[in-house]
């Protein structure tokens, strides 16, 4: 099943790489745009067009234009019908897609503050006290990842990768990359470290990104 496949955005984004990532597991071909911080500006009328948030990734296919990371990763695997990734049967499917939202809007939100203090260096960002407080929070959530992968003894949801790994293992990349004090969590520790056999995380996390 071939799909002409254009991705529009930069691989500094996190967001992108999502994409990226799911793309190499699904073993498919695709043209990338840079666009973004440093490249084509999002909120020009161009890519305005496209998405109307101004945000990368972008997806274009035979189908037509679909933005937000997440949902990207799912139309993708379900085009190509990876059951192994996000199951088809609604129960199972279920648990995998609860900790994918999950990421999106408990895990994502949790290192905002001390990502942009942190890594970016923002000139408008948090004093001391505010800078430590948001890496308690940042790790307040890690600790419940830290408890899920003690149950599982592997991977998110359980023995097998899927879509939940690619979207969580990288934000615990992030999380290892940031200088910051970081809670023991063995659990994430074997996580990162089984993560780091897989060709998608060394391409679109070790390999020079945050």
């Amino acid at each position: 099943m071939a799909h002409s496949l254009k991705i529009l955005g930069r691989t500094s984004s996190i967001n992108v790489r999502k994409v990226l990532w799911t793309c190499q597991e699904l073993g498919i071909d695709y043209v990338r745009e840079d666009w973004g911080i440093g490249f084509k500006p999002t909120q020009s009328a161009e890519f305005l067009a496209l998405n109307p948030n101004a945000q990368v990734p972008v997806l274009i296919d035979d189908h037509g234009v679909l933005w937000e990371s997440n949902t990207i990763c799912r139309y993708l695997i379900g085009l190509y019908q990876r059951t192994d990734l996000l199951p088809a049967e609604p129960a199972p499917r279920a648990r995998v897609e609860q900790w994918v939202d999950w990421q999106a809007t408990e895990l994502n939100r949790a290192w905002g503050d001390a990502f942009t203090a942190l890594v970016r260096n923002n000139p408008d960002g948090l004093d001391a006290t505010q800078i430590a407080a948001a890496v308690q929070v940042w790790n307040e959530k890690m600790g419940l990842l830290e408890q899920q992968l003690a149950n599982t003894g592997a991977y998110v949801v359980g023995d097998e990768f899927t879509l939940a790994d690619i979207l969580i293992g990288l934000s615990v990349h992030r999380w290892q990359s940031t200088p910051m004090e970081r809670p023991p969590y063995p659990a994430i520790a074997a996580y990162y470290q089984r993560l780091s056999g897989r060709q998608g995380f060394k391409t679109f996390a070790l390999d020079g990104h945050n």
